[in-house]
């Protein structure tokens, strides 16, 4: 190794950890993909269990092949496109629909400073920067291009509609999202997620999370995180009515996968992020200085908590009329959200952060 570091201008200790970061984000991507594969197969299942069905159990044991032969199936379905469609944009919007919440996840902490054969490669991201809620706002607000361009470029009215309406709530409810995540931000007085985590972390008690500081402000993201991610009640892509599927109505074999893969993976970045900002990250309780790999098992632990209440929202409650999803942002989520925000204000102006003497 050292004669092939020496070949390309880096030392053995500089290739060395080149190495562990590109293993690390190659690691990161294939988890985030492989998890929008997993919740296919947990969706079909929590909603049989619901349901007193079976759910998939033909294709491997449990039906645990089930995604990868839906994979199979859509890699070789034939490819339609309409008629009259703009073929540039509506081959680019399910890439834009998809790939700002793959890109978001580079920001996510999954656990501390990961330690290996002596040796510390730092924390379990891709790329600690101290900007972190500012990337991943600005990056995942992205997603609402793909989903207008796949209903402008399909040419059908329908998908036109459903374009409109999601990212009609996609935009309303980020505000009510935006103002939620900065009440957090000003009790850890920071915006690097990593210190986020550490800020609930330095006690070791589960008092020490931000969800018993800002229970309202952990709702108000709860429930913008289903509207952000068009997911049941909030799901006004779709629209029973019109007996069409909403923006990617006229979408096809893997064109219309990557959609989903976009849906599933934003669902895991905004319960990543809930977990962070709420619940301690990879923090657990009373053991402070609990190993990296306990940390990333609390974290994956805790994140799956909130993907099964995905699930479990999508087949327990009715879908919203859209005036009501309109009037719920506007009328009570985004007066809530400044109220809360400016409680918080007033509170660290007069007393301080909590804890401080």
């Amino acid at each position: 190794m050292n004669d092939f570091a020496a070949k390309v201008g880096l030392t053995g200790e500089q290739l060395e950890h080149l190495l562990a970061i590109l293993v690390r984000n190659t690691v990161i991507l294939i988890g985030i993909i492989s998890v929008a594969a997993v919740m296919t197969l947990v969706e079909r299942k929590v909603s049989a269990w619901m349901q007193f069905r079976h759910g998939p159990n033909r294709v491997g044991p449990w039906g645990l092949l089930q995604p990868l032969a839906d994979g199979v199936k859509f890699i070789f379905k034939e490819v339609v496109v309409p008629n009259g469609a703009n073929k540039a944009l509506y081959v680019l919007a399910p890439a834009l629909a998809a790939v700002p919440a793959m890109m978001t996840i580079a920001v996510i902490p999954f656990a501390n400073d990961v330690v290996l054969f002596g040796k510390n490669w730092g924390p379990l991201v891709v790329a600690d920067i101290d900007i972190g809620i500012l990337y991943l706002l600005a990056i995942g607000s992205m997603s609402v291009y793909g989903v207008i361009l796949a209903g402008w470029a399909s040419n059908s009215k329908y998908s036109l509609l459903g374009g409109l309406r999601a990212s009609a709530q996609m935009i309303s409810y980020e505000l009510s999202m935006i103002l939620a995540i900065l009440a957090v931000v000003a009790m850890a007085g920071s915006i690097n997620l990593r210190e986020i985590v550490e800020s609930q972390a330095h006690g070791g008690s589960i008092a020490d999370w931000n969800f018993w500081k800002q229970p309202l402000a952990c709702f108000l993201l709860l429930v913008a995180s289903f509207a952000e991610t068009n997911r049941h009640p909030f799901d006004f892509a779709e629209c029973e009515p019109e007996l069409v599927a909403g923006f990617n109505t006229e979408y096809s074999a893997m064109k219309w996968a990557i959609f989903f893969i976009g849906e599933y993976s934003a669902m895991a970045v905004m319960s990543s992020l809930s977990v962070i900002l709420f619940f301690g990250g990879w923090s657990i309780p009373f053991l402070p200085d609990a190993p990296w790999y306990l940390g990333f098992a609390a974290f994956l632990a805790k994140t799956s908590v909130y993907l099964f209440l995905f699930v479990w929202v999508r087949w327990t409650l009715p879908r919203f009329r859209f005036d009501q999803l309109m009037r719920i942002g506007w009328k009570v989520m985004l007066p809530l959200a400044l109220v809360n925000l400016l409680a918080t204000g007033a509170w660290l102006t007069f007393f301080g952060p909590p804890g401080a003497p």
